[in-house]
């Protein structure tokens, strides 16, 4: 009972520092594999080191942190789940231990028993976004997390650059605006956003595919 709260104490003070608890080896021994354990611990296995050159785990850790900080600030923080990430060069021995050669890769490993294979997130069928992930561990824990993003101004200062361009533009040639009744620069204008908005890219952005597939015949990614 005492080593149960010692490990707690532990795993809640990193977490005041951190909402996300990078582990080598030893640590995801003692804290995430070896029992007593009365919490759930979600780890991301990842290689974040830019001789990697893995975009795919730059990108899915931001959404991992974004999840992180959204359970770590919620009024339902509590001790019953933990976030973690174990990367290759901090801990290649995890990855040989748990016979795993890809990354990134979420797991859940549960308070008592070993991890099923639901523990083990599908981010090849799902994606990896902050909300997926968040369903996820709703199901395997009944851990319920609201995601907060934080604000992203990039879009307002853009269209507002882009209305301060027109309005200069038109400004300028105040005296002379019959471009503006012109039937052919609408109708060009118009096919552009058609084409924009039947283009593959805007069937990227609304069903938001996972980066990378793999192929179920051969394991090809």
């Amino acid at each position: 009972q005492n080593l149960l709260a010692e490990k707690v104490e532990q795993l809640m003070e990193w977490s005041s520092r951190r909402s996300v608890i990078r582990m080598n080896g030893d640590k995801f021994r003692r804290f995430v594999k070896a029992p007593p354990r009365n919490y759930s611990v979600v780890v991301m296995f990842t290689a974040l080191q830019p001789q990697r050159q893995c975009s795919v785990c730059r990108q899915a850790n931001e959404e991992y942190q974004v999840l992180a900080n959204s359970w770590r600030y919620s009024s339902a923080f509590s001790s019953k789940l933990f976030f973690t990430i174990v990367d290759y060069d901090e801990g290649a021995d995890v990855f040989q231990q748990l016979n795993m050669n890809s990354a990134p890769t979420f797991m859940h490993f549960p308070p008592k028993g070993k991890p099923k294979r639901a523990d083990t997130f599908d981010l090849q069928r799902i994606g990896f976004a902050a909300e997926q992930l968040a369903k996820w561990i709703a199901d395997r824990t009944d851990v319920h997390i609201r995601v907060f993003r934080p604000p992203n101004y990039s879009g307002t200062i853009a269209l507002a650059l882009l209305v301060s361009l027109v309005g200069g533009l038109l400004y300028l040639r105040r005296n002379n605006l019959e471009f503006i009744y012109n039937k052919t620069g609408w109708a060009m204008a118009a096919l552009c956003v058609v084409f924009a908005m039947t283009s593959g890219q805007m069937w990227n952005h609304i069903r938001g595919p996972p980066y990378a597939h793999k192929n179920p015949q051969n394991g090809q990614v």
